[in-house]
């Protein structure tokens, strides 16, 4: 039998109720509170992140050295866009993850430029069996795909061609996802002095190929996003990330109608985060309110490019760009971002802020988690 002495038993009460006292004080305190439910601008080297879309058409990089220091991982995805052409550009991305293994997964994708040929579909299938082999964890199919590519008639291919079918099907057998960039923000058909962010101004500029305002003979905005949709109605059971904010930045309830429709579905945020903040300087708590109800459906990437004309000054870029993500995600503080626009940061909970960065990617494209156990 234990006996105990009453200056221990004084002692151990005290410590109880100290300790009880220390905890419900920890609770109560509005600093310590904050504390444990958000991140701050200090926290940003520490949290691991995905920026799940990039493309880096080199193979001596300084953005993945970039990345490490960061805390991110990073997916190289390919597309048919040239000068680069799709084989070519996966060669880099398998000499890239092999040099870092733990740090960088790539996304294949396939060339539409033999679309009319015959067996297209069947080499379109063989090339992408091979990826998969090779460890691709996703599959771009680029906005060439509904404003540029033609049938054999001269008519515009939209995404839902029935062509596509097999090879979507084949996407989905195989547990891949689907990374969809069909259409364009809609400031594309407008005028440059009308569109409402600098940096779609500044790429339509220098890209006036894809200024569909210059271009009326080609399918519309409402074209491009409907034939998307009805590509993603006809294959429900295809993981897909619909990227830049499935085309539809100008308006998050239009966002939250796909995502209530197709529940298979996702969206990036790369290269649309300026949309966001743009909203965010009048209408903060319908963007805020958008976030937390879609909080599974989101993930972060920002659509940066490495090439042999900006290595260089890569590193630089990149953490600059995701430090300014990160503060308007993160933080409640008054921000003006890169295109000069003031706004208030998101000041999203820590469980959002993990999701949009990490859990919603490790879900949405499965290989990613796999790939990445070790760095865990």
């Amino acid at each position: 039998m234990l006996h105990f002495h009453s200056r221990s038993i004084i002692t151990l009460v005290i410590a109880v109720v100290t300790f009880s006292c220390a905890q419900q004080e920890k609770k109560e305190n509005p600093e310590t509170k904050k504390q444990d439910e958000f991140y701050d601008v200090n926290d940003f080297a520490s949290v691991r992140k995905y920026d799940t879309h990039i493309h880096l058409e080199v193979e001596k990089t300084t953005m993945v050295p970039q990345a490490i220091k960061d805390n991110f991982h990073l997916l190289n995805i390919n597309g048919d866009w040239g000068p680069i052409d799709v084989p070519d550009q996966q060669k880099i991305a398998l000499k890239v993850e092999q040099e870092y293994p733990e740090q960088v997964a790539f996304a294949a994708s396939f060339s539409a430029k033999n679309y009319n040929d015959p067996d297209f579909v069947s080499k379109t299938i063989a090339y992408l069996k091979n990826s998969f082999e090779k460890g691709a964890v996703g599959v771009k199919v680029w906005k060439n795909i509904g404003m540029e590519l033609k049938d054999k008639d001269g008519k515009f291919v939209m995404i839902d061609n029935p062509r596509f079918d097999s090879i979507f099907d084949f996407i989905e057998k195989n547990n891949i996802t689907l990374l969809s960039h069909q259409g364009e923000p809609k400031n594309c058909w407008l005028p440059i002095e009308k569109m409402t962010v600098n940096s779609d101004k500044n790429y339509f500029k220098e890209h006036p190929q894809y200024h569909m305002f210059l271009h009326p003979e080609y399918p519309s905005y409402e074209d491009q996003v409907n034939a998307r949709d009805r590509m993603v109605a006809k294959h429900p059971n295809l993981r897909i990330v619909s990227v830049h904010l499935a085309s539809l930045e100008w308006d998050v309830d239009e966002i939250a109608k796909r995502l209530d429709k197709f529940p298979n579905m996702s969206v990036d945020i790369a290269a649309r985060i300026e949309h966001l903040e743009y909203a965010a300087q009048t209408s903060w708590q319908k963007i805020y309110d958008f976030c937390i109800k879609y909080q599974d459906r989101l993930l972060y990437g920002t659509d940066h490019v490495e090439q042999e004309s900006n290595t260089q000054s890569m590193a630089a870029t990149i953490h600059d760009k995701w430090v300014e993500d990160w503060k308007f995600l993160v933080t409640d503080d008054s921000l003006t971002n890169s295109d000069g626009m003031h706004y208030k940061g998101l000041h999203l909970p820590k469980e959002v802020v993990d999701k949009i960065y990490a859990k919603n990617a490790e879900r949405m494209i499965p290989g990613i988690e796999k790939k990445y156990t070790a760095a865990k």
